[in-house]
């Protein structure tokens, strides 16, 4: 992770997600953290990290997700050259 975002502020919101429960706790705390444009927003990259590992083209992904390529890009390079943070969270939802 990169060191300019390791603080004390984030430590904390870390830890307060670390309380959440189920998924009702999650839609209930980021729906007050985030905008819905937020929200959304990380659910795509999300979705979109998904469909690369899934080998899925560009196009493909553009059509089922909405994405940009530019979005497509920036995840495909956060899988490549990133922390391995997608892969870490597809492999523990996958088991």
């Amino acid at each position: 992770m990169s060191k300019n975002i390791r603080n004390p502020e984030v430590d904390h919101l870390f830890d307060a997600i670390l309380t959440l429960e189920n998924k009702e706790e999650c839609y209930t705390f980021f729906e007050d953290v985030c905008t819905i444009n937020e929200l959304l927003s990380i659910s795509q990259r999300y979705e979109v990290a998904k469909m690369l590992r899934e080998g899925k083209t560009y196009l493909e992904i553009a059509g089922a997700t909405g994405a940009s390529t530019a979005t497509i890009s920036r995840v495909n390079r956060s899988l490549n050259y990133g922390n391995d943070g997608y892969d870490m969270v597809l492999k523990r939802v996958k088991d």
